[in-house]
């Protein structure tokens, strides 16, 4: 099945849930933040949330910093 990840077409394995992606992109799911077509994903359904032909992936990683 073909997504769109953060712009970039990707070809998946059927049946790929929110976080056989992030593993597979080797991303922690804590760091990141997941949206299906403009659709925030909560970081618990990662596991059972499924992606179909046709989704609109964007993955936001948080980045840390400080003042000096």
């Amino acid at each position: 099945m073909r997504v769109i990840v953060n712009g970039e077409s990707r070809d998946l394995e059927t049946s790929c849930s929110v976080a056989q992606l992030l593993t597979d992109l080797r991303l922690t799911a804590g760091r990141v933040a997941v949206e299906i077509n403009e659709e925030v994903v909560p970081r618990d359904s990662y596991p059972a949330r499924h992606l179909t032909s046709g989704h609109r992936v964007e993955i936001v990683h948080f980045v840390g910093g400080g003042c000096a």
